[in-house]
């Protein structure tokens, strides 16, 4: 869905977004003392999809809660003027993004606190991303189709190009972005956390032969120590869990084993015939 009137002003977010354009304009070596390390997930580099291939974007991932989990040699080395534009942005954010789950799980007649329990001190991050020009669309994806791991997403779209594509009943639909909108993504966990009740979106980004596209992408869930599977204030005779019960470690874990395609993983979480896949 598109969200506007979020409360996250105007001028933050002209703000956030010529910073990021900035970034994206240094010469390479500079963008590339944030690499990506061997190993590691956060930094900046180009998107792997798993299969030896890669999307024809460039991101740059940051966990950006819990707060000691920043790794210093990214979020605190960025340019001065980006990084305080970042955590005014990710300030309102998450009060953004908390409002939404609690109002999704008021609906579902979930007690707010079991919906704070799940996100409190959460992982949250920040990806911005650079679609650059494409000598061949017609030949690659800019980002592969998936559906998020996450609770939630809030995309922001920087300069104004669209790309996003939705898939719905079997078809991929383009998406025009509504000016200063933000793009809310419900994530694998929260149709999981919901029993199914809500569904998470598989979405794709097409590539463009003399258009870049750049976006800001900020992801809630559950905090480590959470467990991800239906919320057992809707389970009952007549609405059985319909995904198995992990730890978010695990949970993690099996994601980053598998390949990025579609809604993969969350079949993955399905509980098939009545009984619970093997985690393996």
């Amino acid at each position: 869905m598109q969200l506007v009137n979020h409360g996250v002003s105007t001028t933050l977010l002209e703000k956030l977004n010529h910073e990021v354009e900035e970034f994206y304009r240094l010469p390479l070596e500079e963008k590339l003392r944030y690499r990506i390390r061997e190993g590691e997930l956060e930094g900046y580099g180009t998107r792997s999809r798993g299969d030896g291939k890669f999307d024809w974007i460039d991101t740059f991932n940051i966990v950006t809660n819990p707060v000691l989990k920043r790794k210093p040699h990214l979020f605190s080395q960025l340019p001065p003027s980006l990084r305080s534009a970042m955590e005014c942005y990710l300030s309102e954010l998450q009060k953004l993004a908390r409002k939404l789950i609690c109002l999704m799980g008021k609906a579902l007649k979930i007690d707010e606190k079991e919906m704070k329990e799940l996100f409190d001190d959460g992982l949250q991050a920040v990806r911005m991303s650079n679609y650059p020009p494409c000598p061949q669309p017609e030949l690659v994806m800019a980002l592969t189709p998936h559906s998020a791991i996450t609770l939630l997403t809030i995309l922001h779209q920087v300069n104004g190009v669209d790309g996003l594509q939705v898939k719905k009943d079997g078809h991929w639909l383009p998406f025009n972005f509504i000016p200063d909108a933000f793009v809310v993504n419900v994530g694998d966990i929260f149709q999981i956390f919901s029993n199914g009740v809500y569904h998470s979106i598989e979405h794709r980004v097409s590539a463009f032969r003399e258009t870049e596209r750049m976006t800001v992408t900020f992801t809630e869930l559950p905090n480590s120590e959470a467990d991800v599977g239906p919320s057992p204030s809707l389970l009952n005779e007549d609405n059985p869990p319909l995904f198995r019960t992990v730890g978010m470690e695990q949970y993690f874990n099996d994601f980053l084993t598998r390949k990025l395609y579609g809604k993969t993983y969350l079949d993955h979480m399905r509980i098939q015939n009545g009984h619970q896949q093997s985690s393996t």
